[in-house]
């Protein structure tokens, strides 16, 4: 067991690291069993899903993952599966002129520094007087 604190907080963090990593690779070889005992369309594109999410996750390399569907994908044309085509959802150009993008929230970060800037800045400028409407002629 480590003593120095630091050594402490790694190996808590491998624990957790470790029980994550395993749940995802469980994941990956629940749907490949279940796509080789009974392949489908469906069960081809959760197969690859969950291979697709290990490699953004580092656990395996890409070159592992892309040898996985490929054996995926032979599977599936020897067992003559129909592989889905995704469906394109035609849209109307009234649609987009009319709907209008939400604008974004802009969350300013505020720093020490950023704060005594704005207090010595205040501290130093004088308040502008009202201006006064135009009279008309």
């Amino acid at each position: 067991m480590p003593i120095i604190k630091s050594a402490i907080k790694r190996a808590k963090q491998a624990v957790k690291r470790h029980e994550r990593n395993v749940v995802t690779k469980r994941d990956v070889k629940d749907a490949t069993r279940a796509f080789i005992a009974k392949p489908t369309a469906k069960g081809l594109s959760a197969a690859q899903s969950e291979i697709d999410t290990a490699v953004k996750k580092n656990l395996i390399p890409k070159n592992t993952a892309a040898r996985r569907k490929s054996q995926l994908s032979k599977i599936a044309k020897n067992a003559g599966v129909k592989l889905e085509t995704a469906k394109k959802v035609a849209t109307k150009s009234v649609a987009k002129t009319t709907v209008k993008p939400k604008a974004k929230s802009v969350v300013k970060k505020i720093t020490k520094s950023a704060v005594q800037r704005t207090i010595s800045k205040k501290s130093v400028a004088k308040k502008a007087p009202a201006k006064k409407p135009a009279t008309k002629k």
